[in-house]
């Protein structure tokens, strides 16, 4: 084994994917994650809670990587604030992130909170990377079938998504992670760009359903960005490979 590599989230949709990836590259992995599990299989798991603070001096102790993917709802900020703190004191030489495109644009708590993640972490003094990735498949697989269980289903008009597949994302983290850091990296996104009405139609397509859709107007300065595409990165950044169409015959068959 060479050095040890700590994950945060290391359980979540993402890290499911990066921590065998990085235990095969040959590293030792420790993952930091709330809810105690057994570790095994050359992953050593051991609990902690980022926004308290309570366990994070243990688990990066040792660490020479720091590749943090947790996130939620809310308080990404001083989550990752309370863990730059710790990789700081440990001498940490390389704090991988994981934010979302449109982290500087959207005026929405998420992303403002991500947002004061990267900055967080470019003004910690640690060498650092961060990669912006656009919404995974995953997430927009979920948000989809909520909508498509109405009996007519609301689309906000003028609103695109480039969504990625989890797995091209981590493919690029680990390549990230093994590598020297690099700060802002270009975007990740999926290789093509769809209004929300074509990702329901395409939902309901593979699962042989139909329902009428009800344009509505997304107000405010938020509705205002989206239809500008301050989600999307059109030029310059780097794309994934799989399509939504390709996700969903392949999670839906």
């Amino acid at each position: 084994m060479t050095s040890l590599v700590l994950v945060t989230g290391g359980t979540g949709t993402l890290g499911r994917l990066v921590v065998p990836a990085l235990r095969d590259a040959g590293h030792a992995v420790r993952v930091l994650s709330r809810r105690a599990r057994e570790s095994g299989d050359g992953v050593d798991h051991v609990t902690g809670d980022l926004l308290t603070g309570v366990g994070i001096e243990p688990a990066v102790n040792g660490a020479e990587v720091v590749v943090h993917l947790a996130g939620g709802s809310k308080g990404d900020d001083e989550a990752t604030r309370n863990l730059v703190r710790a990789a700081s004191r440990a001498g940490v030489r390389h704090l991988v992130y994981i934010s979302v495109i449109g982290a500087d644009r959207v005026p929405l708590g998420y992303f403002r909170a991500k947002l004061g993640a990267e900055q967080a972490v470019a003004g910690s003094g640690l060498p650092w990377t961060t990669l912006r990735a656009a919404q995974f498949h995953d997430l927009v697989l979920k948000v989809v079938r909520q909508m498509a269980r109405l009996p007519v289903v609301p689309v906000p008009g003028g609103l695109r998504f480039q969504p990625v597949d989890a797995r091209d994302v981590a493919d690029r983290l680990v390549g990230l992670t093994l590598g020297e850091p690099s700060g802002l990296v270009p975007d990740l996104a999926g290789p093509r760009v769809y209004g929300l009405g074509d990702l329901v139609r395409g939902y309901l397509a593979a699962v042989g359903r139909r329902r009428p859709t009800l344009p509505v107007r997304m107000p405010g300065k938020a509705g205002r960005v989206y239809r500008a595409g301050g989600n999307l990165s059109l030029e310059g950044a780097d794309l994934g490979g799989r399509t939504w169409e390709e996700f969903l015959a392949e999670r839906l068959r």
